[in-house]
């Protein structure tokens, strides 16, 4: 059980994450890029960059990346993941907005089929890739369109009870999504197969951001720098193994990511306009406050659709309509909600902690 549960998980979420990001989040970011250099002035190599960008977005080009990395993490055979590509382009574009649950289960079945018959025929250059691909396809045809209705559906719940109740969805996606990050899942590819925008994509930026922050700056006394830059900037995931010795370690940065959640949707309404992966990768690499930046000048699609459902914009809106030029109020929050606050409030529940000897010396130490 615990070799499929890591294979399928674990292994393959976060190829899935990787795909998302090398294609998706990537473009995103160049996109935006592009879009604010134009506004200096009309020149060849910026106008490259938004077309570059828009390009690495595509819907296809995202499920085939999505697709060749669950394929990678798996270990497959050679023919299988280059097939991967055309399964995975089906399955996000059918898919629709919960497109990449639909090429994570899908990718997963098909790498596996293709697996079956890979090196078992003379003629394996026509086979493994025509098995992977009918599959693949054929599973794409009947059944994408309603798991990614289903993710799109628990995604928009989750959306439109943080819209209706900022401060107690804040508190529950904060610490849900913060927990997992920090689990040997990934966040990210959950968020993104949701399509966590809005509100409560930025409750899952806090919460994941008071993982990572918190437990940087709780375990400094025993980590020093390097211990600081591999969880900030890197991920609180390399706490699990002292988390398993002494599970009391964790609660100072999830008492921290309960606080930081509803500071964000109720107090800096703090959102998560940018890919939705986004929503899932906290500080690692700052991209979580990068999403939340290209939000602010550039929304995604997905942002689009979920402002249009709430009724926070017309139906007839484009995503300019959720563009704005961030205030001094909005990055003052950003920077509170993801490195200042996360900081502070876990060194304060970490050091009551180890007055009363919920933590002792040497518990957060990383190997």
């Amino acid at each position: 059980m615990n070799k499929y549960v890591k294979r399928y998980c674990i292994d393959a979420m976060s190829g899935m994450a990787q795909g998302l990001f090398a294609s998706l989040l990537i473009g995103t970011i160049i996109k935006t890029l592009g879009e604010l250099l134009l506004r200096l002035g009309t020149n060849p190599i910026f106008e490259f960059l938004v077309n570059a960008g828009k390009f690495a977005m595509e819907g296809h080009v995202v499920g085939a990346a999505m697709a060749v990395a669950i394929g990678y993490s798996l270990g497959v055979p050679a023919l299988v993941l280059f097939s991967l590509a055309a399964v995975g382009a089906t399955a996000n574009t059918l898919g629709g907005a919960g497109g990449p649950l639909a090429v994570y289960i899908i990718a997963i079945i098909s790498s596996e089929l293709g697996n079956l018959v890979s090196k078992k025929t003379r003629v394996d250059i026509i086979v493994t890739p025509l098995v992977t691909i009918l599959s693949g396809t054929l599973i794409a045809v009947l059944c994408a369109k309603w798991i990614g209705a289903a993710a799109a559906s628990i995604g928009y719940v989750i959306m439109w009870a943080t819209h209706l109740h900022p401060f107690v969805m804040g508190i529950i996606v904060s610490v849900i999504v913060g927990i997992v990050l920090t689990l040997p899942i990934s966040s990210a590819a959950i968020c993104a197969a949701l399509s966590l925008t809005g509100l409560a994509g930025g409750a899952a930026v806090a919460g994941c951001s008071a993982n990572m922050i918190g437990f940087a700056v709780m375990s400094f006394r025993e980590n020093k720098w390097g211990g600081l830059l591999s969880q900030g900037l890197g991920t609180s995931m390399l706490q699990m193994a002292n988390i398993i010795k002494n599970p009391r370690i964790w609660l100072p940065v999830i008492l921290s990511s309960a606080i930081t959640g509803p500071i964000s949707t109720c107090v800096f309404k703090m959102q998560m306009n940018g890919a939705p992966i986004s929503s899932g990768m906290g500080t690692c690499g700052f991209v979580g406050q990068i999403g939340v930046a290209t939000g602010w000048f550039s929304p995604t699609d997905a942002a689009l659709q979920t402002a249009q459902k709430l009724g926070t914009v017309s139906a007839d809106a484009t995503a300019q309509a959720l563009a704005h030029s961030p205030t001094a109020f909005d990055w003052l929050g950003l920077i509170l909600i993801c490195f200042v606050l996360p900081g502070v409030l876990s060194w304060a529940f970490g050091l009551l902690f180890r007055k009363i000897g919920w933590i002792k010396e040497g518990d957060l130490t990383l190997e």
